[in-house]
């Protein structure tokens, strides 16, 4: 839903499951237009023993070429936020030495009556993790879910001006090819029809 908030401005309650598919959206930062690759991954769980994370390999290869994380969470499921630092711990096994940004989103901001998860708890873990902290509710409003990306990427910027690819360095692995937008606008059309369908039949 976040992600969907971000590149289209809609929130789509019912929709197509994460396929772990690939997006960009051009915009502007501080004067400057980037292209940005969002990378929608599927479901992370955690292993038997808490300690680890049980995810696909795509996930993997994404963490490889990613120059940033979006952490996200429920406020209103505390398993979702027990599983980030586990999480973590699997990126920076990946990355041990790399300064990647990291954004920790607490979503569903506006169900304040079924919190689990504390805003002191989430930011005490984005303090721990070295990154940025917000919440907001993908369904009430977009302003908030879009000006939590774009300090993204301003990190993101900052990054990549200091460290001059050093970071990659080593990698072999190949970005993912150009994302289709027309999937996401595919998915978005049959969330719309289903949605429609369902108010005539009531």
């Amino acid at each position: 839903a976040l992600v969907v908030r971000f590149l289209t401005k809609r929130f789509i309650g019912d929709y197509e499951a994460n396929t772990g598919a690939l997006y960009s959206r051009k915009f502007t930062i501080d004067g400057e237009q980037i292209s940005l690759q969002v990378q929608d991954t599927p479901f992370v769980s955690l292993e038997d023993d808490a300690d680890t994370i049980c995810c696909q390999e795509q996930i993997n290869r994404s963490i490889y070429w990613a120059d940033g994380f979006v952490f996200v969470y429920s406020i209103t499921d505390y398993e979702s936020f027990r599983l980030l630092r586990p999480l973590h711990q699997h990126i920076r096994r990946i990355h041990p030495n790399a300064n990647i940004p990291l954004l920790l989103m607490a979503n569903k901001g506006d169900l304040l009556r079924a919190r689990q998860v504390s805003s002191k708890e989430g930011l005490q873990l984005a303090s721990e993790l070295a990154g940025t902290y917000c919440e907001v509710s993908a369904r009430e409003s977009c302003e908030g879910v879009l000006e939590a990306f774009q300090q993204l990427c301003q990190e993101l910027s900052r990054s990549s001006s200091s460290c001059n690819g050093e970071k990659r360095r080593g990698l072999h692995l190949v970005r993912p090819k150009s994302p289709n937008m027309q999937d996401l606008k595919r998915r978005l059309k049959q969330a719309l029809t289903s949605k429609g369908k369902s108010a005539t039949t009531l």
